[in-house]
């Protein structure tokens, strides 16, 4: 019989254990840590400056270490703030990620006021006027055309 290798396709022999990582780009963090859903998504908020380290705008490629703060601008003008406990460049289970950081304080309550206004505030489709009419306008409409008189008509009486 023919000589036969070892499966090394599963082997962890030689592979030195994963330990945190001392440095970690951004982009990276933001999308292991379940920020954003992909990196796409984290490097297209950096690029429009929706993502500031230390104050500044970020960069992709910034690296980010522990104890760094990250401020995150949302739509619709929330301010989350997050402190980095850990770096990862794998994106892992939820408990995992939600130990990479810590939100602060105040980001926490600016987002529950924020929360708090949008229960009391009104319902959206109440107060929209223009768009696309519904089956039923349409409808009342073509009612509504087929009982009025013209303006411009000038047919003879």
């Amino acid at each position: 019989m023919g000589r036969t290798r070892p499966d090394t396709r599963h082997s962890t022999e030689g592979v030195a254990e994963t330990a945190a990582p001392l440095r970690c780009r951004l982009d990276k963090w933001l999308w292991a840590a379940r920020i954003y859903k992909s990196r796409a998504l984290a490097l297209e908020a950096i690029e429009r400056k929706r993502v500031w380290v230390a104050g500044n705008p970020a960069k992709p490629a910034r690296e980010v270490r522990p104890g760094n703060e990250i401020e995150i601008r949302e739509p619709g003008g929330l301010v989350r703030t997050v402190r980095v406990l850990g770096l990862s460049t794998v994106r892992g289970p939820a408990p995992v990620a939600q130990g990479l950081y810590a939100e602060t304080e105040a980001s926490l309550l600016a987002r529950e006021q924020a929360q708090q206004l949008r229960r009391m505030g009104v319902e959206p489709g109440l107060s929209q006027t223009a768009g696309r009419p519904t089956k039923r306008d349409g409808r009342e409409l073509r009612e509504w055309d087929r009982w009025s008189a013209r303006w411009d008509d000038t047919s003879p009486s």
